[in-house]
This record gives structure tokens, sequence and C-alpha cells, in this order.
């Protein structure tokens, strides 16, 4: 599903440049559950943007589902991240102004979906979340594991076969935190790549492979 293979990424900083990422070799395969560790500054989210094509490498190959991804304009990075992959944030990054309804159907927005097939569509997803009766909430209204499960509502509508989630527990309590994570493995069981980045040894402990960055 993914190969990378010798992947480097060096960043301009002023008249120098810091090489992040040295030389990455990695195989994920369908269906895995990964997590990706590494101390802070060590290049964990450089190398989930890469994978997410949320970003360019310098030198190496990188093949997701049997695609070449090098040097892709906007519009190609998009349509395949539209088609292949789904993201949760931190941060939630949901849109303050939009219901939860709203929020999680915005990917079909972006598929040309009709307003009324990918409400009714996000009605669904918000029930398999436990949601259904916030569907007319604002963010601002919900506690932070309700806006993670908006979140992961959001990135499970389009069907993805990858979902990228960058410190998916990190603004939540323990209690809640685990709550989150055992959704995250039922969404594993049915067939979804999870790779998740977190600094959380217990919970990375959840997930079936751990990758060390150094």
């Amino acid at each position: 599903m993914i190969s990378l293979n010798s992947i480097h990424k060096s960043y301009a900083m002023g008249s120098n440049s810091l090489h992040v990422l040295k030389g990455i070799n990695l195989e994920i395969e369908q269906g895995e559950f990964v997590s990706i560790m590494g101390s802070s500054g060590s290049g964990k989210s450089t190398l989930l943007n890469i994978l997410g094509i949320l970003d360019n490498y310098d030198e190496g190959s990188y093949h997701l589902n049997g695609t070449l991804i090098k040097n892709m304009s906007e519009k190609q990075a998009a349509k395949l991240r539209n088609e292949l992959l789904g993201f949760v944030f931190q941060s939630f990054n949901l849109i303050s102004f939009k219901n939860a309804m709203e929020n999680v159907a915005l990917p079909l927005y972006y598929q040309g979906v009709s307003r009324k097939k990918r409400n009714i569509i996000a009605l669904e997803y918000l029930d398999k979340m436990g949601l259904l009766e916030w569907a007319n909430h604002l963010p601002s209204e919900m506690s932070g594991g309700q806006k993670q499960r908006v979140a992961i509502a959001r990135s499970l509508i389009s069907k993805p076969k990858i979902i990228f989630a960058d410190e998916p527990t990190g603004a939540l309590d323990s209690v809640t935190s685990i709550e989150v994570m055992e959704i995250l493995k039922e969404i594993n069981k049915e067939g979804i790549t999870l790779i998740i980045v977190t600094h959380e040894h217990d919970i990375a402990a959840m997930t079936h492979k751990i990758i060390r960055v150094e």
C-alpha cells in the first residue's frame, strides 16, 4: 500500500539547510495499524506530510497504492487525497461556523455530491460515532472527545483506503483518548489502513506496529 525507498527531505533555513529525513525506507501493507514515534524535531510530522501528499520529498521514491508520488501538481495531489486518504488532526480542524453534520459532509462537497445526499450520509456517520443528536451543534458547543469523533466521521465519509492521524489524542484526557483509540481500532478492523503519529507510549502500544524515527 505504501512503499518508501531512500526518502530524503531538507528545508532551507536562511543560508543553511536542515536535513530532516535521511534515507527513510518503509513498507506499510493494506490493513495495518501503525504508529510513528520519535522525539520532537525528529521528522515525524514531515514524514506524515509526505505520506499524505501534503509535502514533496527531495530524493528517493514513494509509491502509494502502486502510483509513484513525485512532483505532482496540487490538483493531481488533491484528487489522489480525495480518492484514497482521510485525515485526523490533534486540533480537530473543524470549521467553526459549520455544524457537526456540515463538517462531516464537507469531503463529499468536493466530490460533487448534492447537499441533500451528502447530509444524509453525514448523519449516518455521526450515528456510527454516537453523535446523531449533536448533528446541528457547532464545534464550540462540543467537548474535545466529541469534536475528535466528528473529525473521524469526516475522515471516513469519503471511504478512504488510508487514514492519517497526527497526534489524534494529543488534546484529549486519558479516558477520552482510550475511547478515540477504540474507535480507530474498530475502523482498522474494517480493512482501512491507519497510520498515527503519537508521542504517547500507551497509545502506540494499541497499534500493531511501531515505527521509531531517530
